[in-house]
């Protein structure tokens, strides 16, 4: 059998019933859900289509714990922002491990910071959503998993 290989995508190009068993699954942690035929009727899909994925979908976050991910970030260059990025990051938890500031060229730097996520780290999918959100952020690549 040959190695898996893993992708990592963002929601919205990911197929709605692959969502819907992501959401299913959370039902079922939660006890939302009694059953998996319970939970894929919440969610609407079939039960046959939920064990199909069950084993092949995952909140990017449920893989992270006790990993460093390094973020590569394209900024504006603009005074505060590496503080309120640091502050997002401070609210979810992660521990930051290191920061690297490329010198702004045309008013936009580069920002390199490795996280280490542990077992009281938020959702890191929302972490990277709101610094994303964030007014002078132009771009959020994740560029390495350990």
């Amino acid at each position: 059998m040959a190695d898996s290989t893993y992708y990592l995508v963002k929601d919205k190009a990911i197929p709605d019933v692959l969502l819907k068993v992501v959401e299913a699954k959370k039902l079922l942690e939660t006890g939302k859900a009694e059953s998996i035929r319970d939970a894929a009727e919440e969610v609407g899909i079939s039960r046959s289509s939920f064990y199909k994925y069950k084993d092949d979908i995952f909140l990017f976050h449920d893989n992270l714990k006790g990993q460093t991910i390094t973020l590569v970030i394209l900024v504006d260059d603009r005074t505060g922002l590496l503080a309120d990025m640091l502050s997002v990051i401070a609210h979810y938890n992660a521990n930051i491990l290191t920061i690297h500031q490329s010198i702004p060229i045309n008013g936009t730097t580069s920002i390199s910071i490795s996280l280490e996520i542990r077992a009281g780290t938020g959702d890191v999918s929302s972490m990277i959503g709101e610094i994303e959100k964030q007014e002078g952020i132009h771009k959020v690549k994740i560029a390495g998993r350990e």
